[in-house]
Parts: C-alpha cells; sequence; structure tokens
C-alpha cells in the first residue's frame, strides 16, 4: 500500500478484536516510527508508556472513559494503550515557544502521534487518539510525576469494524493557494 492509500485507509478505531494481542516487536516498530518524527528543535518532547499489560490495561482505560457522558466506552476492547506524557523541551524550543506564542511540545507530540497511527495502520493495526480522559487518576497508576503532563491516550489493536466512508469538508473549503480564502 502507498502513502496516499494508508492515509485514505486510516480511520478512528472503536471497535477491536479482543481475541488478538498485538507484539511487543510490533510496538516497538511502531513506536521508532513516533520516535523519528520531527519535533522543534528536536526537542523530542515526549515520553511514551506502553501499557499491554491486562490488567493495568483495564484501569487505564477505565480512567479513559465515563459514564456519565458515555464517552470511550470501547477502551477495555483494546489490547494496548500508549499513553503519551509531555517532557520538558529543550532551552531553544521552550524560548521559541514563548517568542512565538505557540507551545510546540503539543504540536511535536501531535507529529509524533500521526506517525503513531500511520505506522500502526501500516502493520495492519486500528488506532485511536483520545484526549478525553481522568489524567490524574492515570498519573497515579503510571506513576507518572505531579509536574508532568499526560496528553494523549492512543489505543492500538486489530479492528473489528469496517472501514467508513470519511466525511470531511470539500478540498477548497480547506485549502487557498497564495491568500486565506
Amino acid at each position: 500500500m502507498d502513502f496516499y492509500e494508508l492515509v485514505a485507509q486510516r480511520q478512528s478505531c472503536r471497535k477491536f478484536d479482543t481475541e488478538r494481542i498485538v507484539d511487543r516487536d510490533t510496538i516497538n516498530r511502531i513506536l521508532e516510527a513516533a520516535r523519528l518524527s520531527p519535533s522543534a528543535c528536536n526537542a523530542q518532547p515526549w515520553h511514551f508508556i506502553v501499557v499491554d499489560e491486562p490488567e493495568m490495561k483495564n484501569k487505564v482505560a477505565d480512567a479513559a472513559s465515563t459514564k456519565l457522558l458515555g464517552m470511550n466506552h470501547f477502551t477495555k476492547q483494546a489490547p494496548v494503550h500508549i499513553v503519551v506524557v509531555e517532557e520538558k523541551m529543550n532551552a531553544m524550543s521552550g524560548i521559541g515557544s514563548v517568542i512565538k506564542d505557540k507551545h510546540f511540545a503539543f504540536l511535536d507530540i501531535g507529529i509524533a502521534a500521526t506517525h503513531i497511527c500511520l505506522a500502526a495502520e501500516a502493520e495492519g493495526l486500528g488506532t485511536c487518539i483520545l484526549g478525553w480522559f481522568g489524567e490524574k487518576k492515570m498519573k497515579k497508576l503510571l506513576n507518572v510525576p505531579d509536574n508532568k503532563r499526560i496528553v494523549l491516550d492512543i489505543l492500538i489493536g486489530y479492528p473489528a469494524q469496517p472501514l467508513r466512508e470519511k466525511k470531511r469538508k470539500p478540498f477548497g473549503e480547506v485549502v487557498s493557494y497564495n491568500t486565506y480564502k
């Protein structure tokens, strides 16, 4: 599959095959793609916690779902959670973030998360990026220091759902050349 087919095929998976595990060699290949992703001033402001032990994975899944709003009720199906912790930016990236009023660490983590999702898709796996979760509970479960932030929880597993038609804004609505709209 070429890159454009990979991008067209990748979707947020909310139903995983609970009978299939994902081996660590595959996860390591996926994380190598994230490790190699670009970051502002090469700061690499991330740490990836792989949660694949079933009991801990279920506790993390509980922290990522809420019954009140029905958010993320599918999280226990995924055999792997990659929890992304924001790490300190290097000096140049930090200075640039202040001067340009852009939190480069979040941008960099977004790029790394994209690499994770596309690498997983290339491996025949599904992913779902979660930003809605109980951060305090997850930090306690995973021994993340209080002064750190958990930015994302990326679910990975074999999909158990068909491809859906992508609903996106028309190309001309989101792209212009040489001027805004």
